[in-house]
């Protein structure tokens, strides 16, 4: 069992910033990813249709043997982690959590701001948790659809993504806010250029880190972590094009990813 794989799954390329640190923090685990790229992006989906595609991508995981799952989409998590670690009775670890956490330790002025799909902020996951951590924390939320196309087109680093960073972003900047988290593992690439519009002041908060770490707490706990040094194991599923996973997938793994695999997750 320790050394089955973990799996790990998003709505299509962002989870790759997790799945990142996820290698590096435990780089002897082999590792399952999925990214439903035919159905992304989550963000604008009712809670019904999320839920439903993330128990169709943890059946799909489980076949695969896996011994813990990542939800390492911010939208899913938001909407169904709680429902679906109710349902299995294997380990599953969410996102967002850890980014609150962290926004949590670094806040002096006790304003926050939160970015994410507008499921994401819509749910208000991120202030529920803050706020049950303390009262005084204020949280400002803010939807920014536009960035994860911006993404997935491999557009981050653009005049283009600088320009629509500024009509999201300069209203929370005018806020207050000492913190911002990134609600969206799409986001991450775009860290230059938010960092850029809300100042250098504004510590920018990336869960991915904090995800991987609470995952190794989370095998070591239930005795899942693997020891042995052998040479890991690292599979690719996508639910569409997967040449185009493969070309912006790379720019965020900084590595190459070959033998990706189609699915057709909807039977599951």
């Amino acid at each position: 069992m320790k050394e089955s794989p973990i799996g790990v799954f998003d709505s299509g390329i962002g989870g790759l910033t997790v799945l990142k640190e996820i290698m590096n923090v435990l780089p002897n685990e082999n590792i399952v990813y999925f990214g439903d790229t035919a159905r992304v992006p989550y963000g604008s989906r009712s809670a019904e249709t999320v839920t439903k595609y993330a128990f169709q991508s943890i059946n799909f995981l489980l076949e695969k043997g896996v011994k813990a799952i990542v939800i390492a989409c911010n939208t899913a998590t938001a909407r169904s982690l709680s429902i679906v670690q109710q349902k299995y009775d294997i380990p599953i670890v969410g996102v967002i959590k850890a980014g609150v956490r962290t926004a949590m330790e670094l806040t002096s002025s006790g304003v926050v701001g939160v970015i994410g799909t507008e499921g994401t902020v819509g749910s208000r996951a991120y202030e529920l948790e803050m706020k049950s951590i303390s009262s005084r924390v204020q949280v400002k939320g803010k939807a920014c659809p536009l960035f994860v196309p911006i993404v997935e087109e491999g557009w981050h680093d653009t005049d283009v993504a600088e320009i629509i960073a500024h009509r999201y972003l300069d209203e929370l900047r005018e806020d207050g806010i000492d913190s911002l988290v990134l609600g969206c593992t799409h986001y991450p690439l775009l860290t230059d250029t938010i960092q850029r519009v809300v100042g250098e002041a504004v510590k920018i908060v990336n869960p991915a880190k904090e995800t991987a770490m609470d995952l190794m707490d989370t095998l070591q706990k239930h005795k899942l972590l693997n020891e042995r040094g052998a040479q890991p194991s690292y599979e690719y599923y996508v639910s569409d094009n997967p040449e185009k996973f493969s070309q912006v997938g790379e720019k965020f793994l900084n590595r190459a990813i070959d033998g990706i695999k189609l699915v057709e997750i909807q039977k599951y």
